[in-house]
């Protein structure tokens, strides 16, 4: 069994969400939730089929996430693993539960906008994900500056109601 770091490549701006699945229907599935959790949302997804053909499977709203999806998702190349690119303004908050609620999704192993990488596990002709590398290591521990800034910024994005109560 060999071990390999892939690096997924992406702009900094974008979100994304890498999972397993265990079902080819997968990728209407998850099509279908996405577009139905956020109408208009911008995405690409890409599946990795196990069986069968063994294919890259995707679709999505716009061809360059689809593309971008589909070239992280062969990197990995994980069987049964799904790729998706969320395009800019989207957010995992808005669509992750809508995506775990579908039957075939399996696992989430990430939805991030920070650097990311997956450590994948090959054997013969399969490969799996044993697990990411999502961010980097803390700095500190936030202080009072720190901690008015994080329940400003939830609020100037609309997450929370209201002014904070100290």
């Amino acid at each position: 069994m060999e071990l390999q770091l892939v690096a997924v490549e992406k702009p900094e701006n974008l979100n994304v969400i890498l999972g397993m699945s265990h079902f080819i229907k997968t990728v209407e599935d998850l099509h279908e939730a996405l577009v139905t959790a956020v109408p208009g949302i911008k995405f690409g997804l890409a599946f990795c089929e196990a069986s069968g053909k063994r294919l890259i499977r995707k679709t999505g709203t716009a061809p360059e996430l689809t593309d971008l999806a589909v070239k992280n998702a062969g990197a990995i190349g994980a069987g049964h693993s799904f790729f998706i690119v969320l395009g800019e303004g989207f957010f995992p908050i808005n669509v992750l539960h809508a995506v775990k609620a579908c039957p075939e999704v399996v696992r989430i192993f990430a939805a991030t906008a920070n650097a990311l990488s997956v450590i994948v596990a090959e054997h013969d002709d399969q490969r799996g994900i044993l697990g990411v590398l999502d961010g980097h290591k803390p700095l500190g521990v936030e202080a009072e500056e720190d901690i008015q800034w994080r329940q400003d910024i939830l609020r100037k994005f609309g997450y929370k109601a209201g002014q904070v109560v100290r």
